[in-house]
Protein backbone atom coordinates (compact mmCIF):
# COMPACT_ATOMS: atom_id res chain seq x y z
CA UNK A 1 0.00 0.00 0.00
CA UNK A 2 2.82 2.41 0.86
CA UNK A 3 4.70 1.64 -2.35
CA UNK A 4 1.58 2.02 -4.50
CA UNK A 5 0.56 5.21 -2.69
CA UNK A 6 3.84 6.97 -3.37
CA UNK A 7 3.85 5.88 -7.02
CA UNK A 8 0.58 7.40 -8.25
CA UNK A 9 -2.54 9.24 -7.08
CA UNK A 10 -4.53 7.43 -4.41
CA UNK A 11 -7.33 6.74 -6.90
CA UNK A 12 -5.02 5.00 -9.35
CA UNK A 13 -2.94 3.19 -6.76
CA UNK A 14 -6.08 1.64 -5.28
CA UNK A 15 -7.00 0.33 -8.72
CA UNK A 16 -3.57 -1.36 -8.84
CA UNK A 17 -4.05 -2.84 -5.35
CA UNK A 18 -7.46 -4.16 -6.35
CA UNK A 19 -6.15 -5.63 -9.61
CA UNK A 20 -3.13 -7.45 -8.18
CA UNK A 21 -4.33 -8.32 -4.67
CA UNK A 22 -8.04 -8.75 -5.41
CA UNK A 23 -8.67 -6.60 -2.35
CA UNK A 24 -10.77 -3.47 -2.13
CA UNK A 25 -8.89 -0.78 -0.24
CA UNK A 26 -10.37 2.63 0.41
CA UNK A 27 -8.54 5.79 -0.60
CA UNK A 28 -8.57 7.06 2.97
CA UNK A 29 -7.02 3.83 4.26
CA UNK A 30 -4.15 3.99 1.77
CA UNK A 31 -3.63 7.64 2.60
CA UNK A 32 -3.62 6.89 6.33
CA UNK A 33 -1.12 4.05 5.95
CA UNK A 34 1.26 6.14 3.83
CA UNK A 35 1.03 9.11 6.19
CA UNK A 36 1.75 6.88 9.18
CA UNK A 37 4.97 5.46 7.80
CA UNK A 38 6.01 8.73 6.19
CA UNK A 39 5.69 10.32 9.63
CA UNK A 40 7.69 7.49 11.21
CA UNK A 41 10.44 8.06 8.62
CA UNK A 42 10.54 11.71 9.66
CA UNK A 43 10.80 10.67 13.32
CA UNK A 44 13.69 8.33 12.45
CA UNK A 45 15.77 11.37 11.50
CA UNK A 46 16.34 12.06 15.21
CA UNK A 47 18.14 8.71 15.53
CA UNK A 48 21.71 7.93 14.31
CA UNK A 49 21.86 7.70 10.52
CA UNK A 50 23.18 4.47 9.03
CA UNK A 51 23.16 4.92 5.27
CA UNK A 52 24.59 2.31 2.87
CA UNK A 53 26.74 4.78 0.96
CA UNK A 54 28.39 5.92 4.19
CA UNK A 55 30.02 2.50 4.46
CA UNK A 56 31.69 2.90 1.08
CA UNK A 57 35.28 3.94 0.76
CA UNK A 58 35.67 7.09 -1.30
CA UNK A 59 38.70 6.85 -3.56
CA UNK A 60 41.34 9.58 -3.54
CA UNK A 61 40.28 10.69 -7.03
CA UNK A 62 36.52 10.53 -6.57
CA UNK A 63 34.51 13.70 -7.13
CA UNK A 64 31.14 14.10 -5.42
CA UNK A 65 28.47 16.47 -6.73
CA UNK A 66 25.76 18.20 -4.71
CA UNK A 67 22.91 20.14 -6.30
CA UNK A 68 20.12 22.12 -4.64
CA UNK A 69 17.04 23.85 -6.02
CA UNK A 70 13.44 24.71 -5.17
CA UNK A 71 10.10 23.94 -6.80
CA UNK A 72 6.47 24.69 -5.98
CA UNK A 73 3.54 22.54 -4.87
CA UNK A 74 0.05 23.68 -3.88
CA UNK A 75 -0.78 23.46 -0.17
CA UNK A 76 -4.12 23.91 1.59
CA UNK A 77 -2.65 26.20 4.24
CA UNK A 78 -0.45 28.58 2.21
CA UNK A 79 -1.26 28.07 -1.47
CA UNK A 80 1.86 27.64 -3.60
CA UNK A 81 4.77 26.67 -1.33
CA UNK A 82 8.37 25.80 -2.12
CA UNK A 83 9.83 22.32 -1.78
CA UNK A 84 13.61 22.43 -1.54
CA UNK A 85 15.33 19.38 -3.00
CA UNK A 86 18.96 18.29 -2.69
CA UNK A 87 20.75 15.58 -4.62
CA UNK A 88 24.20 14.04 -4.01
CA UNK A 89 25.94 11.71 -6.43
CA UNK A 90 29.44 10.54 -7.32
CA UNK A 91 31.17 11.22 -10.62
CA UNK A 92 31.75 7.47 -10.99
CA UNK A 93 27.97 6.93 -10.94
CA UNK A 94 27.47 9.18 -14.01
CA UNK A 95 26.90 7.14 -17.16
CA UNK A 96 26.88 8.50 -20.72
CA UNK A 97 23.91 7.60 -22.92
CA UNK A 98 24.87 9.35 -26.14
CA UNK A 99 26.03 12.87 -26.93
CA UNK A 100 23.35 14.76 -25.03
CA UNK A 101 21.94 12.38 -22.44
CA UNK A 102 23.32 10.87 -19.27
CA UNK A 103 22.18 8.64 -16.44
CA UNK A 104 23.13 8.64 -12.76
CA UNK A 105 23.16 5.15 -11.26
CA UNK A 106 22.70 6.16 -7.65
CA UNK A 107 21.85 9.35 -5.79
CA UNK A 108 21.07 10.41 -2.25
CA UNK A 109 18.10 12.79 -2.07
CA UNK A 110 16.72 15.19 0.52
CA UNK A 111 13.47 17.19 0.37
CA UNK A 112 11.87 19.70 2.69
CA UNK A 113 8.70 21.76 2.43
CA UNK A 114 9.70 24.93 4.26
CA UNK A 115 12.54 27.34 4.95
CA UNK A 116 16.11 26.96 3.77
CA UNK A 117 17.65 26.82 7.28
CA UNK A 118 15.85 23.62 8.17
CA UNK A 119 16.53 22.18 4.72
CA UNK A 120 20.29 22.84 4.89
CA UNK A 121 20.43 21.31 8.36
CA UNK A 122 18.85 18.13 6.99
CA UNK A 123 20.98 18.10 3.85
CA UNK A 124 24.18 18.51 5.86
CA UNK A 125 23.42 15.20 7.59
CA UNK A 126 24.27 13.56 4.26
CA UNK A 127 26.90 16.03 3.04
CA UNK A 128 29.08 16.08 6.13
CA UNK A 129 30.37 12.61 5.30
CA UNK A 130 32.07 14.15 2.25
CA UNK A 131 33.38 17.24 4.06
CA UNK A 132 37.00 16.04 3.92
CA UNK A 133 36.91 15.87 0.11
CA UNK A 134 37.51 19.66 0.07
CA UNK A 135 37.72 20.69 -3.62
CA UNK A 136 36.48 17.27 -4.73
CA UNK A 137 33.07 18.21 -3.33
CA UNK A 138 31.40 20.19 -6.10
CA UNK A 139 28.20 22.22 -5.80
CA UNK A 140 26.25 23.24 -8.91
CA UNK A 141 23.48 25.81 -8.41
CA UNK A 142 21.70 28.81 -9.93
CA UNK A 143 23.53 31.41 -7.84
CA UNK A 144 20.72 32.03 -5.34
CA UNK A 145 22.13 34.09 -2.47
CA UNK A 146 20.99 31.73 0.30
CA UNK A 147 22.61 28.73 -1.43
CA UNK A 148 25.83 30.61 -2.10
CA UNK A 149 26.12 31.91 1.46
CA UNK A 150 25.34 28.53 2.99
CA UNK A 151 28.01 26.73 0.94
CA UNK A 152 30.64 29.39 1.67
CA UNK A 153 29.91 29.09 5.37
CA UNK A 154 29.53 25.30 5.71
CA UNK A 155 31.89 24.01 2.98
CA UNK A 156 34.40 26.81 2.25
CA UNK A 157 36.90 24.50 0.51
CA UNK A 158 34.34 23.01 -1.86
CA UNK A 159 33.98 24.13 -5.48
CA UNK A 160 30.89 26.14 -6.42
CA UNK A 161 29.72 26.22 -10.03
CA UNK A 162 27.18 28.68 -11.36
CA UNK A 163 24.88 26.55 -13.49
CA UNK A 164 25.95 27.07 -17.11
CA UNK A 165 22.39 27.22 -18.41
CA UNK A 166 21.40 29.95 -15.96
CA UNK A 167 24.51 31.93 -16.91
CA UNK A 168 23.59 31.72 -20.60
CA UNK A 169 19.87 32.30 -19.97
CA UNK A 170 20.63 35.64 -18.31
CA UNK A 171 22.80 36.58 -21.29
CA UNK A 172 20.00 35.72 -23.75
CA UNK A 173 17.43 37.77 -21.81
CA UNK A 174 19.62 40.87 -22.01
CA UNK A 175 20.36 40.23 -25.69
CA UNK A 176 16.63 40.37 -26.45
CA UNK A 177 16.59 43.89 -25.02
CA UNK A 178 19.87 44.92 -26.60
CA UNK A 179 19.51 43.57 -30.16
CA UNK A 180 16.01 43.38 -31.71
CA UNK A 181 17.43 41.91 -34.93
CA UNK A 182 17.48 38.12 -34.43
CA UNK A 183 20.47 37.40 -36.69
CA UNK A 184 22.65 40.01 -34.98
CA UNK A 185 21.41 38.87 -31.60
CA UNK A 186 22.22 35.20 -32.26
CA UNK A 187 25.76 36.04 -33.42
CA UNK A 188 26.38 38.28 -30.42
CA UNK A 189 25.07 35.69 -27.96
CA UNK A 190 27.15 32.96 -29.59
CA UNK A 191 30.33 35.04 -29.30
CA UNK A 192 29.74 35.98 -25.66
CA UNK A 193 28.64 32.50 -24.60
CA UNK A 194 31.75 31.01 -26.26
CA UNK A 195 33.84 33.36 -24.14
CA UNK A 196 31.98 32.31 -21.00
CA UNK A 197 32.35 28.63 -21.88
CA UNK A 198 36.13 29.07 -22.14
CA UNK A 199 36.31 30.89 -18.76
CA UNK A 200 36.67 34.40 -20.20
CA UNK A 201 33.98 35.99 -18.03
CA UNK A 202 36.12 39.11 -17.52
CA UNK A 203 36.05 39.78 -21.30
CA UNK A 204 32.26 39.50 -21.32
CA UNK A 205 32.03 41.87 -18.35
CA UNK A 206 34.32 44.33 -20.13
CA UNK A 207 32.21 44.13 -23.30
CA UNK A 208 29.03 44.83 -21.34
CA UNK A 209 30.60 47.83 -19.60
CA UNK A 210 31.61 49.38 -22.95
CA UNK A 211 28.17 49.22 -24.57
CA UNK A 212 26.88 52.68 -25.49
CA UNK A 213 23.70 54.33 -26.73
CA UNK A 214 21.42 52.16 -24.63
CA UNK A 215 17.88 53.07 -23.68
CA UNK A 216 16.98 53.15 -20.00
CA UNK A 217 15.36 49.73 -20.26
CA UNK A 218 18.42 48.30 -22.02
CA UNK A 219 20.80 49.89 -19.52
CA UNK A 220 18.80 48.48 -16.60
CA UNK A 221 19.10 45.04 -18.18
CA UNK A 222 22.83 45.48 -18.67
CA UNK A 223 23.35 46.53 -15.03
CA UNK A 224 21.35 43.53 -13.85
CA UNK A 225 23.43 41.16 -15.99
CA UNK A 226 26.69 42.80 -14.91
CA UNK A 227 25.78 42.44 -11.26
CA UNK A 228 24.92 38.78 -11.79
CA UNK A 229 28.21 37.99 -13.52
CA UNK A 230 30.38 40.08 -11.19
CA UNK A 231 28.90 38.48 -8.06
CA UNK A 232 29.33 34.98 -9.54
CA UNK A 233 32.53 35.29 -11.60
CA UNK A 234 34.54 33.10 -9.21
CA UNK A 235 31.98 30.35 -9.94
CA UNK A 236 32.26 30.59 -13.73
CA UNK A 237 35.58 28.88 -14.52
CA UNK A 238 33.80 26.49 -16.89
CA UNK A 239 36.92 25.37 -18.76
CA UNK A 240 38.39 24.10 -15.53
CA UNK A 241 35.15 22.57 -14.28
CA UNK A 242 34.80 20.50 -17.46
CA UNK A 243 38.09 18.76 -16.55
CA UNK A 244 36.90 17.80 -13.06
CA UNK A 245 35.12 14.55 -12.27
CA UNK A 246 32.29 13.96 -14.73
CA UNK A 247 32.73 17.43 -16.25
CA UNK A 248 29.29 18.59 -15.08
CA UNK A 249 28.62 22.34 -15.34
CA UNK A 250 24.80 22.34 -15.42
CA UNK A 251 22.01 21.68 -12.96
CA UNK A 252 20.14 19.14 -15.07
CA UNK A 253 20.48 16.52 -12.32
CA UNK A 254 18.53 18.55 -9.76
CA UNK A 255 15.92 19.58 -12.32
CA UNK A 256 15.41 15.90 -13.13
CA UNK A 257 15.17 15.24 -9.38
CA UNK A 258 12.33 17.73 -9.06
CA UNK A 259 10.46 16.08 -11.91
CA UNK A 260 10.89 12.53 -10.60
CA UNK A 261 10.70 13.13 -6.85
CA UNK A 262 8.17 15.94 -6.56
CA UNK A 263 6.27 16.74 -9.75
CA UNK A 264 5.56 13.17 -10.91
CA UNK A 265 3.59 12.44 -7.72
CA UNK A 266 2.77 15.77 -6.09
CA UNK A 267 1.82 18.12 -8.94
CA UNK A 268 -0.91 16.07 -10.56
CA UNK A 269 -4.07 17.79 -11.75
CA UNK A 270 -6.16 19.25 -8.93
CA UNK A 271 -3.87 18.19 -6.09
CA UNK A 272 -3.80 20.23 -2.89
CA UNK A 273 -1.67 19.02 -0.01
CA UNK A 274 -1.80 19.51 3.71
CA UNK A 275 1.73 20.51 4.63
CA UNK A 276 2.22 17.63 7.06
CA UNK A 277 0.92 15.11 4.53
CA UNK A 278 3.15 16.59 1.84
CA UNK A 279 6.25 16.19 4.02
CA UNK A 280 5.29 12.59 4.80
CA UNK A 281 4.96 11.89 1.08
CA UNK A 282 8.34 13.53 0.44
CA UNK A 283 9.93 11.30 3.09
CA UNK A 284 8.57 8.19 1.36
CA UNK A 285 9.62 9.42 -2.10
CA UNK A 286 13.13 10.24 -0.84
CA UNK A 287 13.51 6.73 0.57
CA UNK A 288 12.28 5.19 -2.69
CA UNK A 289 14.50 7.19 -5.04
CA UNK A 290 17.55 6.94 -2.76
CA UNK A 291 17.33 3.11 -2.97
CA UNK A 292 16.52 2.95 0.75
CA UNK A 293 13.15 1.24 0.62
CA UNK A 294 14.45 -1.15 3.26
CA UNK A 295 13.91 1.67 5.78
CA UNK A 296 10.18 1.56 5.08
CA UNK A 297 10.11 -2.25 5.23
CA UNK A 298 11.88 -2.24 8.62
CA UNK A 299 9.44 0.32 10.02
CA UNK A 300 6.46 -1.75 8.90
CA UNK A 301 8.02 -4.87 10.41
CA UNK A 302 8.57 -3.08 13.74
CA UNK A 303 5.26 -1.18 13.77
CA UNK A 304 2.86 -3.33 11.70
CA UNK A 305 -0.30 -2.15 13.46
CA UNK A 306 0.48 1.57 13.56
CA UNK A 307 -1.72 2.42 10.56
CA UNK A 308 -4.48 -0.11 11.18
Amino acid sequence: MVYAGQTDSYNHCNEILSFFLLADVSITQTQRVLNTYGNLLEEERTKPVDEPQKKEQISKKEVVYAEVDGGMIFTREDGWSEVKVGRIFKASDCMKMGEERGWIKHSQYEAWLGGHKQFTKRFEEHLDYYHNLKDRLVFVNDGAVWIRNWIEDAYPEAIQILDWFHAKEHLCKFAELYLPDKNKRDKWVEKQSDLLYESNVEKVISTLKKLKGLSKNQDDGRVQLLNYYISNKNRMDYKRYRSIGAGIIGSGAIEAAHRSLVQKRMKLSGQRWKKKGAQNMLAIRVARLSDQWDKVVKLIAIEPAKAA
